[in-house]
């Protein structure tokens, strides 16, 4: 089974990237904001950017390490990478494309399903088939590690879904080390088995998806993970509650403690939506116009207020809802999450 070891530190305009982090036959995708670090890390890694100082390994074999003055060339670590714009040479065929990085390329194409594309150029593509051949490229010189920034970003929206449930299919298939880079946490949940969050160089957080998105470390986790995030001052109560006064005023309570400035952290399957108030459990109710309404598969994201709800098609069609009409969002104690801000 293949592994790949980071530690590095490497110097930015800013800060330096500091990362840390073991991965083992699957992937891990590096998520944050333009501008971490995150495709810093790659070229580290691919030695297109050099440590201050510190490790990568793969397999035991050391690629750089300042204290013992190692530091192989590009050439010479056996690192998959995948470009963001899959940097193909559009004079060339595909074949000629992935012969490019060495190795025979038939066995690759047929393996991912391109082997009839082999005479082809680029521009006559898709963008699903583009990135297939930017992966046999980066095959073809038998990595060890397997490096991919921002996949999905060269796609139009109306193939992006197909082609990110084939790419999760052959990344596991392959069973490589693989750390692909994205500022899209949908992407990044489809795709990778583990997810980083990295913020100006460093790492917040690591965990599966539904680990973020149920115990988000911070508050740009949890905005990140697609919770509702609303600040506010925190303050226990003799019940046991929290009580939180939101910057607009409003006061909601929660069963998780704090006291002080924190973040509110409710996601939007939590919130129901009703014409009235109604006599059940949720104890927080906020009324509000809606602002929109948004399709998404079987559901519907409807914005009230400060918060995003996802309720069912079904429910939006009983409740006859349209823009601009006002309903209460309630959210119960035990759904609304704390996470301090000092």
């Amino acid at each position: 089974m293949g592994t790949a070891r980071l530690d590095l530190k490497v110097p930015v305009r800013g800060f330096d990237v500091e990362v840390a982090l073991d991965v083992g036959a699957e992937t891990v995708a590096l998520v944050g904001p333009s501008g971490a670090g995150k495709t810093t890390v790659l070229r580290a890694i691919a030695g297109l950017a050099k440590p201050s100082r510190r490790l990568v390994a793969a397999n035991g074999e050391v690629w750089f390490d300042s204290e013992r003055r190692i530091d192989r060339r590009p050439e010479e670590r056996a690192v998959g990478y995948v470009f963001q714009e899959y940097a193909l040479f559009p004079h060339l065929s595909v074949e000629r494309n992935v012969a490019f990085a060495g190795g025979e390329p038939g066995d690759l194409l047929e393996r991912l399903g391109i082997g009839d594309l082999a005479k082809a150029k680029p521009t006559e593509l898709s963008g699903g088939e583009q990135q297939r051949v930017a992966l046999a490229r980066a095959l073809a010189h038998k990595p060890q590690i397997l490096l991919l920034d921002e996949p999905m970003a060269a796609l139009d929206p109306h193939t992006r879904g197909r082609v990110r449930a084939e790419l999760r299919t052959l990344l596991h298939e392959l069973g490589l080390p693989s750390i692909l880079v994205t500022h899209d946490f949908l992407d990044a949940s489809a795709l990778a088995d583990r997810i980083a969050v990295l913020v100006e160089g460093r790492i917040v957080q690591t965990g599966t998806a539904e680990e973020l998105i149920a115990s988000p470390a911070t508050p740009f986790v949890a905005e990140l993970a697609g919770g509702n995030l609303l600040i506010g001052q925190a303050r226990l109560r003799v019940d046991g509650l929290t009580e939180v006064v939101l910057d607009s005023g409003a006061t909601i309570v929660s069963t998780d403690e704090a006291d002080g400035p924190v973040g509110v952290v409710i996601h939007p399957w939590e919130i129901s939506l009703s014409r009235m108030e109604t006599e059940d459990s949720a104890q927080n109710r906020m009324r509000a116009p809606i602002e929109s309404i948004v399709p998404v598969g079987n559901r519907r994201r409807v914005r009230v207020g400060p918060l995003t709800a996802e309720i069912t098609a079904a429910s939006a069609e009983r409740l006859g809802l349209k823009e601009r009409d006002v309903v209460v969002a309630e959210f119960k104690a035990t759904a609304t999450r704390l996470t301090p801000l000092s």
